[in-house]
């Protein structure tokens, strides 16, 4: 497992310890507690990872959901469906038209046909809105 994806489940696991301390709770019941929310964040990299370059833009969109902030459309942020602050960066090849208008300009058109040409590791990151 690479060094930044198991920096992402310790900063999970921790948030999610923290997020469970509370002295009235037995300790089994905080262990199992924890135990769930382990498997929940292994379970959602592991949702997260089977997204490759080659895919098309519709394959990626069964997984995650667009942020908001500056993109283009062959350069966007995605975030996880399971969880906002699971998020992802990937570029595009534009299929079925060129990835430049005539003027020189990155398209700003999308399309479901896409071909996923760059993803990068799974990050930790607040919600960005517009």
């Amino acid at each position: 497992m690479s060094r930044q994806l198991l920096t992402l489940v310790f900063l999970s696991c921790g948030a999610i310890l923290s997020l469970t301390r509370d002295s009235a709770t037995p300790l089994a019941s905080r262990e199992q507690c924890l135990e769930e929310h382990r498997a929940w964040v292994a379970e959602a990299l592991q949702k997260m990872q089977t997204i490759r370059p080659g895919m098309t833009r519709k394959d990626l969109l069964e997984v995650f959901r667009t942020e908001g902030g500056l993109s283009t459309a062959l350069r966007r942020r995605y975030v996880s469906q399971q969880c906002p602050y699971f998020k992802i960066d990937v570029e595009f090849d534009a299929v079925g038209r060129s990835n430049r208008d005539e003027d020189g300009r990155v398209t700003l058109v999308e399309d479901d046909r896409d071909v996923i040409v760059k993803v990068s590791r799974p990050y930790l990151e607040f919600s960005i809105t517009d």
